[in-house]
């Protein structure tokens, strides 16, 4: 386990994956993430890449040829990716291309992994550099799951989240059968910044928004106000999700989103899909702010 601490937080990335698992007050040692019960799920904050979520039958098509991938793609459960940098305020780890890869993901890449502590706030920064002679495509995004209700004498009901302005949004329902997006869509906000939090949000899966103006969201409690904020201003899709009954919230900065269930599996053209020339590098950030109230 790596740890980085300052005089307001503590947190923890397990080596599995260089998956946040932890982020605690110093003073108060509250908790603020999910605790990873494997009995109601038993991750902490997956990191995405190359894709996000599932893809039709597992796999894309490139040149002509199937390549079978994972739901949420290669980093997530790896133990190849490493540490290579350590800081006083921060950790880097290094996923990279290899032989036995290339049979699953054909691209050469390197991909750098940055969380950095700064005062109430942890960065977590993307890197990927395209090492190939082709053009790389790929998706990335966070899944960071939050303790909800965070304090004791509160329930699930008395959270919600508040979105950066006012928002009319639907979320792009998936279907039941393959974990795929469907065109069914159904309105979650209607000219409202706020989202009420109960556990039957999620008894068909995530919400999956496309076309938010927020770029940040905060998890309220009814009796504490402002817990956490997370700010995606390089993200252009946002997931929310938790297990039905499960005590956490996943707010999900996304740079590309699951299948749709009639895509015809070519990567040149799945839905969001960024495309990244010959040795050049990509970023992408978001922020994770627990509020000084807490700490």
């Amino acid at each position: 386990m790596y740890h980085l601490q300052n005089d307001k937080l503590k947190i923890s990335v397990q080596p599995t994956g260089a998956e946040l698992c932890e982020i605690s007050s110093v003073k108060h040692n509250t908790q603020f993430m999910w605790n990873g019960n494997p009995d109601v799920w038993g991750s902490f904050a997956p990191n995405l890449f190359p894709i996000v979520g599932g893809l039709k039958n597992n796999s894309f098509i490139y040149n002509g040829k199937h390549y079978k991938l994972p739901k949420h793609g290669l980093v997530r459960n790896s133990d190849a990716i490493k540490l290579t940098k350590q800081t006083k305020n921060s950790l880097t780890f290094t996923f990279k291309y290899n032989e036995k890869l290339l049979e699953q993901y054909p691209f050469k890449f390197e991909f750098d992994l940055t969380f950095t502590l700064i005062d109430n706030t942890i960065e977590v920064s993307h890197r990927i550099k395209n090492i190939d002679t082709n053009t790389l495509y790929f998706s990335v995004g966070g899944h960071p799951a939050f303790k909800c209700p965070v304090f004791k004498n509160e329930n699930y009901n008395d959270y919600s989240l508040e979105f950066e302005t006012n928002e009319t949004a639907f979320t792009h329902k998936l279907n039941p059968d393959n974990g795929l997006v469907s065109d069914n869509t159904e309105i979650v906000l209607k000219n409202t910044n706020s989202l009420p939090l109960e556990h039957s949000l999620f008894n068909e899966d995530a919400l999956i928004f496309k076309n938010l103006k927020s770029r940040k969201v905060t998890l309220m409690s009814k009796q504490n106000g402002k817990i956490v904020t997370v700010s995606y201003p390089d993200f252009n899709y946002l997931g929310i999700w938790a297990k039905p009954h499960g005590n956490f919230v996943c707010i999900e900065p996304w740079l590309g989103v699951a299948d749709h269930e009639d895509t015809n599996q070519i990567i040149e053209q799945k839905e969001a899909i960024v495309d990244l020339e010959p040795n050049k590098t990509f970023t992408a950030t978001y922020l994770i702010e627990i509020h000084n109230a807490h700490l």
